[in-house]
């Protein structure tokens, strides 16, 4: 995957995690700045962040249960320690921060 492939893939996924929000009703938050995707959880104003690494090729997740990354394979994102997928691991930590429960489809 070359620089600009990874760029729009990484656009799409943070737009499918919005849109996963949005038609959610979920109690969460989100801004967009400079390839940062930061939500907000309402509930207890506790943060979950995925950022794009462009030098790396990865996609990296912070939450309060600790930092994860995530390289390309097989048409999708895996975290490198946890082997599940950035949407399975998006949505577990979303829950785990009490946010209820979303389907990430990414």
């Amino acid at each position: 995957m070359n620089e600009s492939e990874f760029s729009q893939c990484c656009d799409e996924i943070m737009l499918a995690i919005e849109e996963a929000i949005d038609n959610s009703g979920v109690d969460i938050d989100y801004e967009t700045s400079a390839g940062v995707l930061t939500l907000t959880i309402e509930e207890n104003a506790s943060k979950v962040i995925v950022s794009r690494q462009p030098a790396l090729s990865q996609i990296w997740l912070a939450a309060k249960s600790g930092g994860y990354y995530f390289n390309y394979s097989d048409s999708d994102w895996i975290c490198t320690a946890t082997q599940e997928s950035l949407g399975e691991l998006l949505q577990r930590v979303c829950k785990e921060q009490q946010a209820g429960d979303v389907t990430f489809d990414v």
